[in-house]
């Protein structure tokens, strides 16, 4: 699945950015999509969080705006070039999310926003361990990804975004018990809360 769009979106930031704004109509806006995983949180500046599988920086722009002490991890050097560049205020890191060379109980917030998505159900599984290793006690792991729609209106919207422009993981992640997966790790409070008739489920997950 996917098509040319989604090359062309992972090469031109213009595109990936556009494509995000658009996406982000359903909620009111891409300052309120980014805000959403961040939503009741107590951040201030010492606040030690990461971002990861943090793409260019279109929500560490965000993040660093509430604490002084943002990490951004991904796998891409391009990436992670691009949000040297557009966010310089936070510290990057070129690794995998399910191989993160931090040592335990090292963040306060560990936040990933639209990315589990491209992940194998294995994958998931090892990167929610190190989100786990990595927080503190008490930390939270705040996340926004796709939804299997609660309302069939926004099921067509979702299905013609996802074939043209991801792959076969996100659909599998539509049938993925995401609370379930972090309950089995030992995150309490996994709750969902939904948005955009159900396509976006917003988690707050407590170690």
């Amino acid at each position: 699945m996917a098509t040319i769009l989604r090359t062309w979106s992972y090469q031109y930031q213009w595109l990936y950015d556009a494509i995000a704004r658009l996406a982000a109509v359903s909620v009111g806006g891409e300052a309120r999509f980014r805000q959403l995983p961040l939503k009741g949180l107590t951040i201030d500046s010492e606040t030690k969080v990461l971002d990861l599988c943090c793409g260019s920086g279109q929500a560490t722009q965000f993040l660093v705006q509430y604490s002084q002490d943002v990490t951004g991890l991904d796998i891409s050097p391009v990436s992670l070039a691009r949000a040297q560049h557009n966010v310089p205020q936070a510290k990057y890191v070129e690794a995998l999310a399910e191989e993160m060379p931090f040592p335990d109980h090292q963040f306060d917030i560990v936040h990933t926003s639209v990315a589990m998505h491209e992940m194998e159900p294995e994958q998931l599984r090892a990167i929610f361990r190190e989100v786990y290793r990595v927080l503190k006690p008490g930390g939270i792991f705040a996340l926004v990804d796709f939804h299997s729609p609660t309302n069939p209106l926004f099921l067509p919207g979702l299905s013609i975004f996802l074939w043209l422009f991801e792959t076969q993981t996100s659909w599998q992640l539509l049938q993925t018990d995401l609370p379930g997966l972090l309950e089995a790790v030992g995150f309490q409070a996994c709750e969902p809360e939904l948005y955009a008739g159900g396509s976006l489920q917003v988690i707050q997950a407590q170690k």
